[in-house]
């Protein structure tokens, strides 16, 4: 079987092009006109491949690698060979991110499955949906009546836009994605197979039966968003679900009824966030993490994964463990535990003394 490569650098791109772009000079002794054709960690590196070394558990082995140019903090600098032109940069994980958006534009953002721009043939677009100049749409496309979308947006294969809905500019929705009852800002990022502005899980609970609450509000996405594929984000039940500036959102996640998430947080996947929980700005939530409803999490907090949070946390605050609790108090507990079973029965009686010791005392 032929190899196949999905994503082609910009042919053009060179060391003068890298230079440029990061704010600095091409090293001495290399030429501008030198391409560039891929990225590559340091270890798999080709002749050609740009790559980054960030992080010390890979300085020992970075003489090896066979990269032509490599983008490094200052203190790791010296650990390259002089066969590749070494770009110096306080942040080289961030330079390095910027440098691939610049050579391989097109995995930025899902592009559209049918080839090419416009609206395809097999797409369903009601007549009082409005859709701008430069819109693409792809077959199988459902879009209902009174939608509106703004250009530069694409809508990948099988993709639902529901009546009313209103998506910004440059916005991309990936393939067999809802988007119901929801307005979106512009630059937003939706993937494959998300559900937005489905009903938020209301019930009015009762020896007779579960009755349905319905779910009137909204979700409002707002400008620069991404939203991983097969998460799941409610409409508000009396009120907006709402997803704020900036904020990325990795697959697999759910976010109830009524939550609102401040600007620029960081959901990682399989989290569950329950309905009427408020997120400050730069919020972090960590792999598998959840909250139940109605509690604040302040600005700048961050939860380790797979912590449970059953209260309010104050902002800035790092906290971890089920229930969750401040990460130094949760790890002193671990170490307690632990030096308690590795003294096995003696850390017991240790314990129980401490205790009755403390109960004398009162």
């Amino acid at each position: 079987m032929d190899e196949v490569c999905f994503f082609t650098a910009k042919a053009d791109f060179n060391l003068g092009h890298l230079a440029e772009l990061l704010g600095l000079e091409v090293p001495k002794g290399f030429k501008a006109d030198f391409l560039l054709t891929g990225v590559s960690p340091l270890d798999a590196a080709q002749s050609h491949h740009l790559s980054f070394l960030d992080n010390p558990a890979y300085a020992a082995t970075a003489h090896l690698t066979k990269a032509s140019a490599v983008i490094v903090g200052e203190k790791l600098a010296d650990k390259l060979p002089d066969t590749c032109a070494v770009f110096v940069i306080k942040d080289p994980y961030r330079a390095f991110a910027r440098a691939c958006a610049s050579m391989f534009p097109a995995a930025l953002r899902p592009e559209p499955i049918f080839a090419g721009s416009g609206i395809a043939p097999g797409s369903f677009i009601h007549p009082d949906a409005r859709l701008e100049h430069g819109v693409t749409v792809d077959p199988s496309v459902v879009i209902g009546p009174h939608a509106e979308i703004g250009s530069g947006s694409v809508i990948c294969a099988g993709a639902v836009i529901g009546p009313n809905v209103r998506l910004g500019r440059n916005v991309t929705i990936g393939s067999g994605a809802t988007i119901v009852h929801t307005l979106v800002g512009n630059d937003v990022i939706i993937h494959a197979g998300a559900r937005i502005g489905q009903d938020g899980f209301g019930f009015a609970m009762g020896p007779q039966g579960h009755l349905k609450v319905p779910q009137v509000g909204r979700v409002i996405i707002q400008d620069r968003v991404e939203i991983g594929a097969n998460t799941t984000i409610d409409r508000g039940a009396n009120r907006d679900t709402i997803i704020g500036e900036g904020t990325k959102i990795d697959n697999l996640v759910q976010i109830g009824h009524n939550v609102v998430i401040g600007r620029h947080c960081v959901i990682v996947s399989q989290v569950g966030i329950s309905g009427s929980t408020r997120l400050g700005d730069y919020v972090v939530m960590g792999g598998q993490s959840g909250s139940v409803g109605h509690v604040t999490i302040g600005t700048g907090a961050q939860i380790a994964g797979t912590a449970s949070v059953s209260g309010d946390i104050p902002p800035g605050e790092r906290w971890g463990g089920t229930p969750a609790r401040p990460l130094r108090q949760w790890g002193r507990e671990l170490a307690t535990l632990q030096s308690l079973a590795k003294r096995g029965g003696a850390g017991l009686k240790a314990l129980k003394a401490q205790s009755t010791s403390d109960k004398g005392d009162e």
